[in-house]
């Protein structure tokens, strides 16, 4: 299930770069707001998860009791929610698109691009999060194929559309956003129609009814939590590189993208880890859970180390590929070089994340996640406004990365979150 599960959760990501390297062609301004854009639907999407989490959650319950029609009534409950709330928070982006850009602090040329994007990106929020509920359900009933062939066929698609919107069509920054929406809706589509399909199939009555998924959500509050103090990292990161300058935002936008998508490679080693480690604490394996822990560790720190030598000797190589300005290029030198740096801590936080997750310490985790998010606001304060404050400003990010780092490997070390049986 491993591989799968690792080709979905990059799908999303790619999505992300393949945008960039399209974009970052149209000009400064144009990835600049990408960058507050991209930011602002990260955010959204980070704090609807709760649809995921609810979803599998109570799919996953019902069918351990043997209730498949229940679980498919809850799957459709989810992404019938996922539909209300993503129109709603659609609404709301398009009719403040003009608004958002200015609280980032981002001059009018960057605000005109972002604008734009948001203008449209926003109608992508309905299929993201039937999204989100419709991948859990999938999950739930042990489907990791479906999933994995819409997230690749949606990511071809979107890079077809970048291709004929924005260049093709003369639309620019506009009909990336187009593109973007319409792959989304897409992936929505045929995801939302493989879960009717089944439920119909298995009897299930149309219907919705919110409550369950809502209250399995709420049962997964501390993981929201935790999740909402990670966006706000990522937006006070964008809010601070915007003040750099369109330049140091558009090779910020670059290398958020890509630390995105190392976040997510690293998210299907912790997402294995999870599994694995809430199975030996169910059945009591205390020695084996910590033998685990330490393989995971010695799995990620591996991957962490040779993707950071490889992002070290292609950095120069990476420029070109997002950008022709050579002022962002220069910026990108010293950020993705601070980028390797960071990505051996991040991979050591992503395991010890999964397997506190797998082993319900979901509580922990959201303390410890605002108390590094608590402590890297005001290091963003004092990054400096000149050519090297987008390189501070991922210093100050690496050690944001060190406060989560040490925080889960204190916890790891005790025996509090060891707690055995079912």
């Amino acid at each position: 299930m491993t591989v799968p599960t690792y080709a979905t959760l990059v799908s999303e990501p790619l999505m992300v770069l393949a945008d960039s390297a399209f974009v970052g062609h149209l000009g400064v301004a144009e990835l600049a707001g990408l960058g507050i854009a991209g930011s602002v639907v990260s955010l959204l999407v980070g704090l609807s998860v709760f649809l995921a989490y609810g979803t599998t959650a109570t799919v996953g319950r019902r069918l351990g009791a043997g209730d498949r029609p229940g679980a498919l009534g809850a799957g459709i409950d989810g992404m019938a929610l996922g539909l209300m709330l993503g129109a709603a928070l659609g609404v709301g982006v398009a009719v403040l698109a003009g608004e958002i850009p200015r609280w980032y602090g981002a001059t009018d040329a960057v605000a005109r691009a972002a604008a734009s994007y948001l203008r449209i990106v926003g109608f992508s929020l309905p299929g993201a999060l039937v999204v989100l509920a419709a991948t859990g359900v999938l999950r739930g009933l042990q489907d990791t194929r479906t999933p994995l062939v819409v997230a690749v066929s949606a990511n071809l698609l979107n890079i077809a559309l970048n291709a004929t919107l924005i260049y093709g069509a003369g639309l620019g920054i506009a009909g990336a956003a187009l593109g973007t929406t319409l792959a989304q809706s897409a992936a929505a589509v045929v995801l939302g129609g493989a879960v009717l399909r089944t439920a119909r199939a298995a009897g299930v009555a149309p219907g919705v009814h919110p409550g369950p998924i809502l209250a399995a959500a709420r049962s997964g509050s501390w993981l929201v939590i935790r999740s909402a103090s990670l966006q706000g990292a990522i937006v006070a990161a964008t809010a601070t590189a915007t003040r750099l300058g369109p330049s140091a935002l558009a090779a910020h936008q670059v290398t958020n993208a890509l630390w995105t998508f190392l976040c997510y490679a690293l998210d299907a080693i912790a997402i294995a880890c999870q599994a694995l480690i809430g199975n030996r604490l169910g059945a009591g394996e205390i020695a084996e859970t910590r033998a685990i822990m330490g393989r995971s560790i010695g799995w990620g720190l591996a991957f962490g180390v040779v993707t950071a030598a490889a992002l070290a000797l292609v950095r120069p190589a990476l420029g070109p590929l997002f950008t022709p300005d050579p002022s962002v290029q220069g910026f990108l030198l010293g950020s993705v070089l601070l980028l390797a740096a960071i990505v051996p801590v991040g991979a050591v936080v992503f395991v010890l994340d999964g397997v506190l997750i797998g082993a319900g310490d979901a509580r922990y985790l959201a303390l410890a996640n605002s108390i590094a998010t608590a402590c890297f606001l005001p290091m963003t304060a004092f990054v400096p406004g000149d050519a090297g404050g987008l390189v501070w400003l991922w210093v100050a990010y690496g050690g944001y990365m060190c406060v989560r780092g040490v925080t889960l490997v204190v916890r790891a070390r005790t025996d509090a979150w060891l707690r055995v049986g079912a």
